[in-house]
Parts: structure tokens; sequence; C-alpha cells
């Protein structure tokens, strides 16, 4: 099963060379390969993950969780990207920048700052901002957020689930709610995420 949240590809679409360049399983030259080679780590990743209550607010637990989810798939799973993207901060702030959302994280949390829904939804915002990865940040940093919510013992989002039979839509909520965050408007992402 995709998810929603994520692009949608023709699972037909041969990868490139640049898009194949990191990756493990040699058998996988389409795009729905791929997807489902992620996919199937991801869930053997939640498994783990969801075990038992974890420290999400530091960069070994935050750089291990992206190694679990896409570590049988890509090399490079787990390491900060080195080069820019379109996206993100500049590669060489990304370690700054992650630990100043986890302390400020934690700060949050010591003096409830905010709600923990909104903790959380801040959090992940932040985290796709910096967009530490290669690839997978969106993926990386719901599922963060997630077992940030957990490790506050609140339930899960639902990242706009209720809409699921149109994932475009959904996409394009989730990708509005990111951008007004951008600009500190906090109100769709609050909504997406419950719904």
């Amino acid at each position: 099963m995709s998810d929603p949240l994520e692009p949608i590809d023709d699972a037909s679409t041969p990868l490139d060379g640049d898009e194949r360049d990191g990756l493990i399983p040699s058998y996988i030259t389409l795009r729905g390969e791929l997807n489902e080679a992620e996919q199937a780590n991801i869930v053997k990743c939640e498994e783990w993950a969801f075990a038992r209550t974890r420290n999400v607010l530091s960069q070994k637990f935050l750089n291990d969780l992206h190694k679990r989810m896409f570590g049988s798939v890509w090399k490079w799973a787990g390491v900060f990207r080195k080069s820019g993207k379109n996206i993100g901060v500049d590669a060489y702030k990304i370690s700054q920048d992650l630990q100043l959302l986890i302390d400020d994280c934690q700060y949050w949390i010591d003096h409830d700052t905010y709600a923990p829904d909104e903790i959380a939804a801040r959090f992940h915002h932040r985290l796709v901002y910096i967009h530490p990865y290669a690839n997978g940040n969106g993926r990386h940093a719901r599922l963060a957020a997630d077992l940030l919510l957990v490790s506050m013992n609140q339930k899960r989002f639902t990242w706009g689930r209720v809409n699921l039979l149109d994932a475009g839509t959904t996409r394009a909520s989730y990708i509005q709610a990111l951008r007004a965050a951008d600009h500190l408007d906090y109100s769709f992402l609050m909504k997406f995420v419950r719904s």
C-alpha cells in the first residue's frame, strides 16, 4: 500500500541512474518495486519503533530511525544529506538546526508551551523543513512525530486518512498545511493531522 502523502508515481516508471545511486537491492528497476521495498522496510521499522517508548529527541535516534526505515533499500539511510536540495536547509546546517529543533521541542514539553498535538505538529513541520536526508523525509518526520506523541501518552496522528479515497487531494492538503506552517500559521496542519 502506498503512502497517500507521498507523490503519486507510475509504478511502471523505470528508475534512472541517479535514482538508483545508493540502491541496495539490485532487482529494483521500476518505481513500483522501489515503493514496495521501502514500504516493507518501513513496516518492520514501525513494529520495532512502537514496541516500547522511545526517546525521539536525539539526533542519534532520528538517524537510527531513518536507517531502520530505509536501511534495507538505501546505502545512505540514516546519514545526513551532503548536497543541496530545492527544499531544506543548507547541508552544512542540518546538524545544528536539528539540534535546535530537539532543544526547542524539549523546552516545549518541559514547560507545557503547547498542547501535545501542537508540539508534535511543530516538531514534524520543522523536521520536514530541515530535510536532513536525501529522501524519505516526510515519512520519517511523520513517524517521528507519532513516536513523540506516544512518548507523551497521546494517540498517533491520523495524517488525513479520512480522505484516503483521493490521495491527490490528501497530499495537496498536506502540502498546503506545511506551506502555511512555513509562515507560522499552524492552523491548517493542526486540522490536517487529526483528520
